[in-house]
């Protein structure tokens, strides 16, 4: 089991922040493209090799974001069609998130076993999250999910404020 923490700066128009151990050593580094289309973010390796590009769909009539983990498509999550509460799908061979992804206290299962947990930081400056890797084979995929559903969260604030 490996325990990583994401912590974002509050007030970064670059958009990046970073993944650390619990010996606070930077092992992954995630960075936004700032105002470009389509909107992206890269996950990158202690080594600065691009492990995840997650992509959010242009012209689409609801917000669809895609997730692809070692150069590989792994997972696309969309917004449904609701006219009340907001709710997202996550599309993704035997993935499955179950908790509240919108307060960050959740589970990743795969084919039934659990293979990552997040919960939120509540007494830290920004969002900060800790990720338990229960399994070290997946974890590209555990903290690329993870960073991809607070896209997701960050994209429908940004919606919102724009919106009122």
């Amino acid at each position: 089991m490996k325990q990583l923490f994401i912590k974002q700066k509050v007030f970064s128009l670059s958009e990046k922040f970073t993944v650390k151990d619990e010996q606070e050593r930077d092992v992954y580094f995630v960075e936004g493209s700032f105002l470009k289309i389509p909107k992206t973010f890269s996950i990158l390796d202690a080594e600065r090799n691009e492990i995840t590009l997650i992509t959010k769909k242009t012209f689409s009539f609801l917000p669809t974001f895609f997730v692809e983990v070692d150069g590989q498509e792994a997972v696309t999550i969309k917004k449904d069609f609701t006219f009340f509460k907001q709710r997202y799908a996550i599309e993704a061979a035997g993935i499955d998130v179950q908790g509240n992804w919108w307060d960050m206290e959740f589970d990743i299962v795969k084919n039934g076993a659990v293979i990552g947990s997040v919960s939120k930081q509540w007494f830290s400056w920004g969002d900060s999250y800790a990720v338990q890797v229960l399994d070290e084979e997946l974890e590209h995929l555990v903290i690329s999910l993870v960073v991809a559903i607070d896209c997701v969260k960050a994209d429908q604030a940004a919606a919102a404020s724009a919106g009122s």
